[in-house]
């Protein structure tokens, strides 16, 4: 269904690459995932639909993920070397160029709506560790124990690492063991761009790390008549490359597609390093893109036309918006 307005509207979402071989996980487990995944779409499609900002609709969907047990965000998230959650979140305005991100978080439920109201508080881009969740909670934002990002799946992929660390055998552990993030990108209905990402991290990190999901222009990047882009997987690379701003800068300057310029980052620029990594990407015109170079991605979109496809490996799924 077209939203009222008759100008393109697009969303994309993904909650991380590197997923589990799907003999890993009963099926019934990768139907829940896909499960989540529709409902972040339809909770940010909900508001393009009505006229909402794109803005508004990447942290709907972004909260949706992060408040679900099946990525690597919020609840479930991952557990740094001492045992400890430690979020980082990233949102940025296409229209304006503003941008607001959290990093080291221990406390706040929706690091995510933690990174808009910083951006919105003109006091900062980025706030870490202490400071970050005392911003969240004088700001009223919802704030927990520990605990509540803590699940069993967390705490098994944990002591699985540290035994491959002692064993010396890192290289064999599974991408899902490692990492994951959650983001979306939106196009709304007055031409403006969004994009957003929340992630724990990955297991086994050191504490303190920050990656790039908190870094504006490499894992979170939006742009208004060029692109909104989310990123996930190894972040280090991603903040190197400067995966967002470059894919912006070759459909820029270069004069390159949405698809060709990330193709080429993921599978040229990060080619080298051997690292797990994907995107979601719209465009300025609402095209999408969903490139990854590992097992498989959690991802899902709703093109221009209304249409709504979720994934986990290569088998796309038609549902409805």
């Amino acid at each position: 269904m077209k939203n009222a307005q008759q100008n393109p509207i697009a969303l994309a979402i993904h909650g991380g690459c590197g997923v589990m071989n799907k003999a890993d996980m009963p099926e019934s487990d990768w139907e829940a995932a896909r499960a989540d995944l529709t409902r972040a779409l339809k909770a940010g499609w909900a508001l393009l639909m009505q006229g909402g900002s794109a803005l508004d609709a990447v942290e709907a969907a972004v909260v949706v993920m992060e408040n679900s047990e099946h990525f690597n965000a919020g609840h479930g998230a991952a557990l740094n070397t001492d045992g400890v959650h430690e979020l980082d979140a990233s949102i940025m305005d296409g229209s304006t160029g503003e941008a607001g991100a959290v990093a080291m978080t221990r406390a706040i439920r929706n690091p995510i709506t933690a990174a808009r109201a910083l951006m919105h508080s003109g006091e900062t881009v980025m706030l870490g560790g202490a400071a970050a969740d005392a911003f969240a909670k004088k700001a009223g934002l919802s704030m927990v124990e520990q605990a509540y990002f803590t699940t069993e799946r967390r705490i098994k992929a944990l002591a699985s690492l540290k035994e491959h660390a002692k064993a010396g055998t890192d290289a064999k552990a599974s991408e899902a063991e490692k990492h994951g993030t959650v983001g979306a990108v939106a196009l709304d209905a007055q031409g403006h761009l969004a994009a957003a990402t929340s992630t724990g991290g990955f297991n086994n990190k050191p504490a303190g790390r920050i990656g790039d999901s908190a870094v504006i222009g490499a894992g979170t990047y939006a742009s208004d008549g060029v692109v909104a882009l989310s990123g996930t997987g190894k972040g280090e690379f991603f903040i190197r490359h400067a995966v967002g701003h470059e894919i912006a800068s070759r459909m820029r300057y270069l004069g390159e597609s949405l698809t060709d310029a990330c193709q080429h980052v993921v599978f040229t620029d990060l080619a080298p390093h051997d690292i797990g990594a994907g995107l979601v990407a719209v465009g300025a015109d609402g095209s999408i893109t969903a490139p990854y170079n590992t097992a498989g991605m959690f991802r899902g979109w709703i093109d221009t036309n209304g249409r709504m496809f979720v994934a986990t490996h290569d088998e796309i799924f038609e549902t409805q918006a």
